[in-house]
């Protein structure tokens, strides 16, 4: 992870952090150890007002954080697990959001931090929301592109088929596209191997579990969401996971750059600047540990009770 952010006074630096490397992700996502470039300390601390952190009787500060219930959440779930976050006396409360829904339980006040792609983030900038990336927390892009097993057989694609010759049979297909980062994504995918996502029949669904839906009932053909939706689908027999980052070169951490970091609103950055800090700091040192030691018994169990129902064997195939 190279460089993100920020001074909050200012959306500027943050508008310069979203047009570094474009989103990324991997199926076999990485949490990355990143030097994160933290200049809270700058700001000006002011009355903290309605929207300030709630302050408990036992000196923590509870605050809450806008998760999505994929791979992208274990980093912070972590934080708190390894006691991150107490040692900051925090207190973390996750409210589950969309790439719909995200960006405006943050400007609302109901949420003081957002887990975000910078895809979201970049969209969020260019409308003039004010608000500022303060930690990264993931690279590349951990996505997996799952097809029907319909569809599939029809076109005799299996899980070590070549990306072109996928790329090739997904050509006038009916994908799902249920945020704008993931339907980027697979027309990045698409292009890479000559096919014209523009001749994609693409259907808007609201969320990843209305994707699943509707390729379970053959609505589309395929869409693309992150781990680790598409391999537990693919465990159940409903659908083929035929491309991922190991396949699609643009989705790595080497060409992606930045897969997910943490986002404030600035109004918030500016009353409570310590708080921030600390919240980013119990990040990066969740993110530092999760990088080093990835296949060890504590990350196993916290990414268990963070996506509860996944199979165990979906959980590993998903975290390297």
């Amino acid at each position: 992870m190279r460089r993100l952010l920020s001074d909050a006074s200012d959306a500027e630096p943050a508008r310069r952090a979203a047009r570094a490397p474009r989103r990324g992700a991997r199926t076999s996502t990485r949490a990355v150890a990143p030097a994160v470039a933290m200049a809270l300390g700058t700001l000006t601390l002011t009355a903290c007002g309605s929207n300030g952190p709630g302050k408990n009787a036992d000196g923590t500060t509870t605050v809450t954080v806008g998760v999505a219930g994929n791979i992208f959440d274990l980093p912070i779930r972590l934080a708190e697990a390894n006691g991150y976050f107490s040692k900051q006396k925090l207190k973390v409360k996750y409210v589950t959001t969309t790439a719909a829904t995200g960006t405006s339980a943050l400007e609302s006040g109901s949420i003081q931090f957002l887990n975000d792609s910078p895809t979201d983030f970049v969209s969020a900038i260019g409308k003039n929301v004010p608000e500022t990336a303060i930690a990264a927390d993931g690279g590349g892009n951990p996505l997996g592109l799952i097809v029907s097993t319909k569809f599939a057989t029809a076109h005799g694609l299996t899980a070590d088929t070549p990306a072109a010759q996928v790329a090739k049979a997904l050509d006038g297909s009916t994908g799902g596209a249920s945020s704008a980062n993931t339907k980027g994504e697979a027309a990045v995918f698409l292009k890479a191997y000559g096919v014209d996502s523009s001749k994609v029949k693409w259907v808007s669904l609201p969320s990843p579990a209305a994707d699943k839906a509707a390729l379970k009932s053959n609505q589309i053909d395929w869409f693309v969401t992150s781990q680790p939706t598409p391999l537990a689908i693919q465990d159940t027999g409903d659908g083929i996971v035929v491309a991922d980052s190991i396949k699609v070169p643009a989705w790595s951490e080497a060409q992606a750059g930045y897969g997910q970091i943490v986002v404030a609103r600035n109004s918030y950055l500016t009353q409570n600047p310590d708080t921030a800090k600390k919240f980013a700091t119990a990040v990066q040192q969740a993110t530092a540990y999760m990088h080093t030691n990835i296949n060890s018994t504590t990350v196993q169990t916290v990414a268990q009770k963070a996506l509860p129902g996944i199979p165990t064997s979906v959980i590993k195939a998903s975290l390297p």
